[in-house]
């Protein structure tokens, strides 16, 4: 699977958060790190090349700060000139249609407010409902979104954790079963192997992790089999 993380940031070299996810996945083959402010600084979009960007892969993810309840301007003008009719909808077949579509964003006011009764109101799932509604349009198929809350104010042990997920999201099959995540893990540990000098305690680490899938797949089977008699 490939994937396209298209970036808005007016910022980004000032922005702690971003720089944190991004240095972490930039030796990433399978992941196309694209930063719109720095490809475009006059705002003059190459709408072929990006439609022809987005064609070449199969997960599309926008990340940007979460300003007024929506995206950046120019990430709301790419939006309008490449996603427009006749190349996003308004034809017979839809290039987009089927690929998958996520949103990742930094948000500087703590969870707990988007919600009734907080402060801002309203659930992050109502807020995103324009993204949600754009990639209905395009046949695409929406993913949970991953809202990053105060990151500043994380210790290092929740930022680490955060940082997970976030790999995730980028990476991982949009199957969240316990058996995904656990061949997820196991790639991620071999691809850690063949640049570090810890492969004991990878390999290590790999097989704990199969013998304990090997342990709940014999249970399935004898549950399995109760369930049957």
């Amino acid at each position: 699977m490939r994937t396209l993380l298209i970036i808005s940031h007016p910022e980004i070299i000032e922005s702690g958060s971003q720089q944190y996810f991004l240095n972490s996945i930039k030796n990433q083959t399978d992941i196309t790190i694209h930063h719109l402010e720095h490809l475009y600084p006059d705002g003059r979009i190459d709408v072929v090349k990006e439609q022809n960007l987005l064609k070449k892969h199969d997960r599309i993810i926008f990340q940007f700060p979460f300003y007024w309840y929506s995206g950046t301007p120019l990430l709301k003008k790419w939006q309008d000139e490449v996603l427009g009719e006749g190349f996003g909808y308004g034809t017979r077949r839809k290039p987009l249609a089927g690929k998958e579509f996520g949103l990742i964003m930094m948000i500087g006011v703590a969870e707990r407010e988007y919600q009734a009764g907080g402060e801002e109101l309203f659930t992050i799932s109502e807020l995103t409902k324009p993204f949600q509604a754009m990639a209905n349009k395009l046949g695409m198929v929406y993913l949970r979104p991953f809202p990053v809350f105060q990151f500043f104010y994380m210790e290092e042990e929740e930022k680490k954790n955060t940082l997970i997920k976030y790999w995730q999201m980028l990476t991982m099959e949009k199957d969240i079963s316990l058996a995904t995540r656990e061949e997820w893990l196991i790639k991620q540990l071999q691809k850690t192997a063949e640049s570090t000098t810890e492969t004991n305690t990878i390999t290590f680490a790999i097989e704990r992790i199969q013998e304990n899938r090997d342990k709940i797949d014999e249970l399935k089977m004898v549950l399995d089999e109760m369930f049957l008699e």
